[in-house]
């Protein structure tokens, strides 16, 4: 189960030469990583995907963020979906030599959002009930109920406290392979797998500004949601942003 060179991993920092689809802000935002066996990884992926591995380990992230200053590079400002909260589960894939993103889900509170992501990028959104409050200076507390009709029940509960600024991530290193991701992949239909049409879309930003953070409260099952077991042990932790992104449009793969 071989994953891209680093070489191959720096190269997509490069961005591309044609026009982005859209912009965003992010902030406010939590990697939360646990490893798990590449085996059950793999068994819930689209045929041609390879899950992604750091030293022989896949890992799987809840990552709640903040978002503004959505909009299209191409079309005038849609009021209504410049700011939301979203929450998403992800793993790390690769296909032809191409590391990228894979999404569970994606939870998020603006409907609008939710359908045109749904729509256009054929993304797992879901629409959510999401609240992001900060108990004291240096802590968050983010909550998220799903309420997508059809959807399977999604809860989240957590509260941490912001650390000390730490380095940029060194390619190659854990830190690197968790958080610096210029690809994400996406497939149509429905389920495991959800079809077999897939399309890869690429990103653009600088490096995460990331801080140590601490884990104060943490519920959910937002992972077994998706028939994967209970992570063991406590995450690895990020805290990220603000950062400045670009997507473009999706192509097939």
């Amino acid at each position: 189960m071989l994953s891209p060179t680093l070489p191959g991993r720096l190269a997509l920092r490069d961005r591309p030469s044609d026009r982005p689809l859209m912009h965003q802000e992010w902030g406010d935002l939590l990697f939360m990583h646990w490893p798990v066996p590449a085996e059950l990884i793999q068994a819930q992926l689209p045929a041609r995907l390879q899950v992604d591995i750091h030293d022989g380990t896949a890992w799987i992230a809840v990552v709640p963020f903040r978002m503004w200053d959505v909009r299209s590079r191409i079309t005038p400002p849609v009021p209504g979906v410049r700011e939301f909260l979203e929450l998403n589960v992800r793993t790390y894939v690769h296909l032809d030599g191409v590391p990228g993103v894979w999404f569970f889900s994606l939870d998020a509170s603006n409907p609008l959002a939710v359908w045109a992501a749904r729509t256009f990028f054929h993304l797992p959104y879901f629409r959510a009930r999401l609240s992001l409050d900060r108990p004291a200076p240096d802590q968050l507390h983010y909550t998220g109920h799903r309420v997508h009709n059809g959807a399977p029940a999604g809860h989240f509960d957590a509260t941490w406290r912001l650390g000390e600024a730490l380095p940029p991530a060194e390619p190659g290193s854990l830190a690197f392979f968790l958080t610096e991701r210029y690809a994400l992949y996406a497939a149509g239909g429905q389920g495991p797998g959800r079809g077999e049409k897939l399309y890869r879309g690429r990103i653009a930003h600088q490096p995460w500004p990331l801080r140590a953070a601490e884990l104060l409260h943490y519920e959910s099952d937002l992972i077994e949601g998706h028939g994967l077991p209970t992570p063991v042990g406590p995450p690895v932790l990020h805290a990220g942003g603000p950062l400045s992104v670009d997507l473009w449009r999706l192509r097939r793969v």
